[in-house]
């Protein structure tokens, strides 16, 4: 049973800066792609950032050179740096491991933490 634990999450006023963690219980190295997903009030999850087990990056347009998501292998962690936040930006934010399986592809989730940007 893999666990994903993020943390990092908080109040902050809009131009403000946060940085969350998700920490695996594994090797990230083993999942094909680790990313950071978010869901504001009454919206759909959707995709923020992505990184790859080979290290490649990718992020949604809304959050290009504000948000940089990153990793640590050693401590098994990703890491998603948050500047120059917008009230927009509000929502939970999950973290989320992608493996390749036969005969079906794994998805894990960790449990979300809350960040609020005030205007």
């Amino acid at each position: 049973q893999v666990q994903l634990v993020e943390s990092g999450g908080g109040l902050v006023q809009a131009g403000g800066s946060l940085r969350l963690s998700c920490t695996a219980s594994r090797s990230i190295l083993t999942f094909n792609t680790m990313g950071w997903y978010r869901q504001a009030p009454g919206k759909q999850r959707e995709l923020v950032a992505t990184i790859t087990s080979g290290g490649d990056t990718d992020n949604v347009d809304s959050v290009e050179g504000r948000f940089t998501i990153s990793r640590d292998i050693r401590k098994n962690t990703v890491n998603l740096q948050m500047n120059s936040l917008k009230p927009e930006d509000t929502a939970a934010y999950y973290c989320n491991a992608k493996e390749s399986r036969r005969p079906k592809n794994l998805e894990h989730w960790g449990q979300g933490t809350l960040v609020t940007v005030s205007p």
